[in-house]
């Protein structure tokens, strides 16, 4: 992240003169509002807080907008939407008590006082606690009629953010008792089915129904709890932030917690299962997997999935829907070594509920360093892959570090000698689910492959333009390159990615599309600002932090990596690139695209003239590819639960699509496992062994079963056999990587035929 050239003194110096500037200004006269049901009030130094957060907003976010009556608006929206993202709450009844606010945000926040009225975050919140005791109670209505039948032709609408709300409370309830089906339906399937010569056969305990009843009215009684106790702190949280992501989706509100949560995912120390976790939609998200991570080793988890519950050893899950995202993190931490259990919603089918039993452990920063493979095809032919998750540097927080500071531009050096040395004739950089990192070293990472030249252009809100420059003339190397990418690529990445295709000097290959982040975010601790708070700020008084977008991003051709990302030059089928949920695209607000005036950079032409017969090539192998051909069965699938966005109530159904996924699934196994084994030998290069001689082979790690879509299985039960069940394991794919492999050695063999020509013409 790159910092603003302000200095945080003579920030605080424009934060101290708010005071006297707002008394000048012509206060907007806030209308009548409702009052908040007694209970929650705001802390002594927050309505500061939201005015400082409102003016720093104003006065240095890339699009330099005041907070007017169009930004009031999707204030509003935003926080009602934080609230009850599924819209099966807040009645239409009280949306119209509540519109008085949705024009007048501004005024209330910007009052010319210094201080914000901060009664509509209070109120509102009041009115959904309401809502959400009157849901609760209905709820336990139904538990204890215990009257669930699935035999109707009845759907659930899944995804439900764009729906109207209720109209009144008979509405409301009934969403609320769809939604209890759905989950009791959920419960029942997972605790009663089971395999049996591939067909499923229903297996239900006498007590099962009074143990799923028991169950959703402990998971609703949590719900309850965590949703009364929530403080004025969250509540701030949830509304400041709604102001920032009015601006755009990256600028936020941190109160102290969430302010430390940063600080650690700034330096790749995160969660104990390696894992970043976002709200949406009432859900608790899972955005990014931290290389090396518990997450990442099971290779059943991953970004986008959704943690509905959370169960640590020896006490009771709990439903985490709609749970404040801190408390979620607060259950699925722990000391290193003990085990969590994690209800996953998969994102390619929100229908399945799949646990996966994690063992927590620390992310250490090797798990996230950038590490080699060397492929030596049977004909004798040897190609490189790098694979970078990130791009790390040291990052001061105060605290001790490493003795030995790591760089990526550094180690990649390194795995570059070294194949080079062991005379690679072409080179693939993996930069898929690459979430970025650090500015300095994408662009000294870019400056490896080319001599020398601009990399990136930062452009300010006052239209000031600057260049990040590759000023090394030297090239480490100048051989065939691949990049691969995917949707999750993002920020860094992205610029490193777009600097070498326009140059071309790379063969980008990937998804339709990278993630699309192309803005700079400057972290101010509020705290550092002498302001004048109502009570003095001590460490268990901290004000919190504001991340503010102050600039874009751009590539040397003057084309904004902001919102469209960069799109490969071959693009290979992938049920990510049929989401709609993935991408800056995806995120309400998000900046525009645009372009500037490109800057002055040396085409090389490496790519262009060869696209179209490695186009030709790599269709006619994925015509026939099985993998590709199973890849194309999920896209059909997804495609088809993404416009139904439904689930059945109907409990054969819901039994037949589970029986569907199962076959299918042993079929491709059966179908890998029945493979003749590749002749390709594959050796493993680390940062350990680069320096050392000869290569060290790549041994396969098996998947251990310590997954089960049964709830109630054990995991202690499923390890005994893991010995024996890892032996029929099929072998691991990586159809995009694969096929990356035998574009390279079609690009390989093109770039090779054109120098022989030029040598001879």
């Amino acid at each position: 992240m790159r910092h603003l050239k302000t200095p945080l003194l003579a920030l605080a110096a424009v934060v101290v003169g708010l005071a006297l500037w707002a008394g000048c200004q012509t206060a907007k006269t806030p209308a009548p509002v409702p009052n908040p049901v007694a209970g929650l009030k705001p802390g002594p130094n927050d309505p500061k807080i939201a005015y400082i957060t409102a003016k720093l907003l104003e006065i240095y976010h890339y699009s330099q907008r005041p907070l007017d009556t169009e930004l009031a608006g999707k204030f509003f929206n935003g926080y009602i939407d934080s609230l009850d993202p599924r819209h099966e709450h807040f009645l239409q009844s009280d949306l119209a008590e509540f519109a008085v606010y949705r024009t007048n945000l501004d005024g209330l926040t910007m009052n010319g006082h210094s201080t914000a009225d901060l009664t509509p975050a209070f109120a509102v919140y009041e009115r959904y606690l309401e809502r959400f005791q009157q849901h609760s109670a209905y709820v336990n209505e139904l538990l204890k009629q215990d009257k669930f039948k699935f035999n109707s032709d009845e759907k659930i609408l899944i995804d439900r953010r764009h729906s109207p709300f209720p109209k009144n409370l008979d509405e409301a309830k009934q969403l609320w008792r769809q939604r209890l089906d759905y989950e009791y339906l959920q419960e029942k399937l997972s605790r009663e089915i089971s395999e049996t010569n591939g067909a499923f056969t229903i297996k239900l305990p006498a007590d099962a129904a009074t143990n799923i009843t028991a169950t959703l009215a402990k998971h609703y009684r949590w719900s309850l709890h965590m949703t009364t106790n929530l403080d004025s702190d969250s509540v701030l949280q949830a509304y400041l932030n709604a102001l920032a992501h009015a601006y755009d989706p990256h600028s936020d509100y941190l109160n102290a917690p969430r302010a430390q949560d940063f600080s650690m995912q700034m330096n790749l120390s995160l969660f104990g299962i390696g894992a970043r976790l976002q709200e949406d939609d009432g859900y608790c998200t899972i955005k990014e997997l931290v290389p090396g991570g518990p997450a990442v080793k099971s290779k059943l988890i991953k970004a986008e999935d959704r943690i509905v519950v959370v169960a640590q050893a020896g006490k009771p899950s709990v439903d985490v829907v709609d749970m404040e995202l801190e408390k979620v993190v607060q259950l699925i931490r722990g000391p290193k070594n003990t085990e969590v259990s994690l209800t996953i919603s998969p994102v390619e089918n929100r229908a399945i509920r799949r646990v996966v039993t994690l063992v927590r452990d620390e992310i250490k920063l090797e798990d996230s360093e950038a590490k080699a493979k060397l492929v030596e095809m049977p004909d004798g032919k040897r190609l490189g892959i790098i694979d970078l998750p990130s791009f790390y540097a040291p990052v001061d927080l105060g605290t001790a570090g490493r003795a030995t500071p790591k760089y990526t531009s550094v180690d990649v050096t390194k795995l570059v000698k070294k194949l080079k040395k062991e005379n690679v004739s072409g080179i693939i950089i993996d930069l898929r689910t690459n979430p970025g990192g650090s500015l300095e070293e994408a662009v000294k990472f870019t400056g490896l492959f080319i001599k020398d030249g601009p990399v990136v252009l930062a452009r300010n809100p006052d239209g000031q333009v600057m260049v990040d420059s590759d000023r090394d003339p030297s090239q480490l190397y100048d051989g065939p390159l691949i990049v691969m990418v995917n949707r999750f690529s993002a920020s860094a990445s992205e610029i490193a990615a777009a600097a070498l295709q326009d140059y071309g000097r790379a063969l980008i290959v990937g998804d339709t599309s990278t993630h699309g982040k192309g803005t700079v975010q400057n972290l101010n601790p509020l705290r550092a600002l002498p302001f004048d708070w109502s009570v003095p700020i001590s460490a268990t008084n901290d004000p919190g932090a504001i991340k503010i977008t102050i600039r874009k991003f751009y590539r040397v051709s003057g084309a904004s990596t902001q919102f469209k990302g960069v799109t490969p030059d071959i693009v290979l089928p992938d049920v990510l690139n049929y989401s709609t949920l993935i991408g800056e695209s995806a995120l309400d607000n998000a900046l525009p695209w645009d372009t500037i005036r490109p800057v002055k950079y040396e085409n090389l032409n490496l790519v262009q003239p060869y696209l179209g017969q490695l186009h030709a090539r790599s269709d006619a192998r994925l015509a026939t590819n099985q993998d590709y051909l199973y890849i194309k069965q999920d896209i059909a699938q997804f495609q088809k639960f993404q416009l139904e966005k439904t689930a059945p109530l109907n409990e054969r159904e819901a039994i037949k699509e589970r029986e569907r996924v199962a076959t299918q699934n042993r079929e491709r196994d059966n179908e890998r496992l029945a493979r003749q084994p590749s002749p390709i030998k594959v050796y493993d290069i680390t940062l350990e062994n680069a320096d050392q001689p000869g290569l060290t082979e790549h041994v396969e790690s098996p998947v251990l079963p310590v997954v089960s879509d049964n709830p109630g299985t054990n995991s202690a039960t499923l390890k005994p056999a893991a010995a024996a069940a890892a032996k029929k394991s099929p072998p691991a794919v990586d159809p995009m990587l694969d096929e990356a492999e035998r574009i390279l050695e079609d690009y390989i063999s093109l770039l090779s035929k054109n120098s022989v020509l030029m040598a001879n013409h």
